[in-house]
């Protein structure tokens, strides 16, 4: 068979750095477990921009069609904030998800018990969280018609749609019922159908997946902005959530923080599967592209390396190879190891970007 192939793009600011330690990584499954990819690089957002004039070249997008996974870095920079929105470093990351049709983006918050007191909510709130948000990618109000400033009479307009199909939510729908048959058998739905149509629909939708194709799944609907506040409650109560792409975007921005840093957290972004049975798959840190350390050896790699893990999981069906990762990375938290947005107020000091990432590979040897 041939070996799983991944595109790798690294990207700005902290992603080549980052990348590196995945890059390590990769190495390590290669000589230690005889698990070999077929890895590839290009480039994307302001790097791309740099060479080809674009976010985004159209051999690199090609490049993303043919592959097994892409593995991205970050986006973007203070550098490129004057360029023309058609050419913004984002719109590169923006056109993978929409031609992938990645339309389900998987974003786990995960609470390790080492860093249970660097989030700003109550140790015994957070210790032990583990939940999962799948948001709807590729519609809603972020791509829905007509949209665009307007002038009407003496004034402008601003104008976005929110819209979705019965089709469009049945599938993001069936990718929260998998996943939840994978973890604890539970989803949370969440919309605004006291007051958008298009959350009527939603909710109506999602229960009629849930009852003629998962009727093994505990399901439960609750209000966008009452999840927000539960979400600060009591995270704890959810297994799954799903929930359309605006209300996912803030949903999960807001579930990240419990965790106590972005440095922490994995992304995966899912499509329909492809003749060999896997998903269209873009695998990134939540994390941005914190210019502002960048080229420091100051970021933590631990988003990278676990978006890494998720790809294990959810493209290479290696889910034991997944956890012997994820395992690590716990191990060397709780072993003390700390890069600098992890460091508590008893101080110390932190190891570089690079560091974490041999931390990581010596808790990955010392698992054989």
């Amino acid at each position: 068979m041939a070996n799983p192939s991944l595109l790798i793009l690294a990207g700005d600011g902290i992603g080549p750095e980052v990348m590196a330690e995945v890059k390590k990584i990769i190495g390590w499954f290669d000589a230690k477990r005889g698990i070999r990819f077929d890895v590839s690089e290009d480039l994307v957002g302001g790097a791309a921009y740099d060479v080809h004039g674009t976010p985004l070249h159209d051999s690199t997008m090609a490049k993303a069609q043919e592959v097994d996974a892409v593995l991205l870095g970050a986006v973007g920079g203070p550098k490129y904030d004057k360029l023309d929105f058609s050419v913004k470093p984002e719109r590169g990351l923006l056109r993978l998800r929409k031609e992938m049709d990645l339309f389900s983006n998987l974003r786990p918050a995960q609470c390790f018990d080492a860093l249970a007191d660097f989030s700003s909510l109550k140790r015994e709130v957070v210790a032990g969280l583990d939940i999962v948000i799948v948001r709807e990618l590729t519609s809603g109000v972020y791509f829905g018609e007509p949209r665009g400033i307007f002038t009407e009479g003496n004034e402008r307009v601003g104008i976005n749609t929110q819209r979705y199909t019965e089709s469009e939510i049945a599938r993001v729908a069936r990718s929260a019922f998998e996943l939840a048959r994978r973890r604890n058998n539970k989803v949370c739905s969440m919309e605004k159908a006291n007051v958008m149509e298009s959350g009527i629909l939603w909710r109506e939708v999602v229960q009629e997946v849930h009852d003629k194709e998962y009727p093994d799944v505990e399901l439960s609907h609750m209000y966008a902005d009452a999840g927000a506040m539960q979400l600060c409650r009591w995270p704890k109560q959810f297994d799954v959530i799903v929930t359309d792409n605006l209300f996912g975007d803030l949903l999960s921005d807001a579930a990240a923080m419990l965790t106590g840093s972005l440095g922490m957290l994995p992304s995966a972004s899912l499509g329909a599967p492809m003749a060999n049975g896997r998903p269209k798959a873009l695998y990134e840190p939540v994390h941005g592209s914190a210019p502002d350390i960048a080229g420091q050896g100051k970021a933590n790699p631990i988003a990278c390396i676990l978006s890494f893990a998720m790809a294990l999981r959810y493209s290479f069906d290696m889910g034991a190879e997944a956890d012997r990762l994820e395992k690590a990375v716990e191990k060397v938290l709780a072993d003390g190891v700390r890069t600098a947005d992890l460091m508590g107020p008893e101080g110390g000091v932190p190891v570089s970007t690079s560091g974490m990432g041999d931390a990581v590979i010596a808790a990955l040897d010392a698992s054989l």
